[in-house]
């Protein structure tokens, strides 16, 4: 996670260094140079994110330089088979971005079906087949 948190942390200094330069210029126009500032706020809190999982999950072989390709092979994780409750989550969030354009009457429903999209997909290991 050390190259992700470094990933997230240039561009954040960069914004700071942006928003700095972009208010001296401006006479510190509020909208721009906040707009600026808050974009490094957000690099930097994905940055600082990333540095507490290294701490807490120690060295990757991903941060290694030598590490063998293999290194971290194995179960990556647990992925439900066979199952249809992505779908309609994504057929949710395209009835509430359709509600954005047609109407916002159809943000009830799109609401109501990722309620139900939601809760199938997070208790999908609870019933049937694949139950725990």
């Amino acid at each position: 996670m050390n190259t992700e948190a470094r990933i997230f942390w240039l561009p954040s200094i960069f914004f700071f260094a942006a928003a700095t330069v972009y208010g001296l210029l401006s006479g510190w126009e509020i909208v721009g140079t906040v707009c600026i500032a808050l974009t490094g706020v957000l690099a930097a809190m994905i940055g600082f994110y990333f540095r507490v999982l290294a701490r807490r999950h120690g060295a990757r072989p991903e941060d290694e330089a030598d590490a063998a390709i293999d290194a971290f092979s194995g179960e990556q994780g647990v992925y439900a088979p066979w199952s249809w409750w992505p779908l309609v989550v994504a057929s949710a969030a395209a009835l509430g971005f359709t509600a954005l354009a047609v109407g916002w009457w159809l943000m009830v429903p799109a609401g109501i079906l990722t309620v139900i999209g939601l809760v199938g997909w997070v208790f999908e290991f609870s019933r049937g087949q694949h139950a725990h």
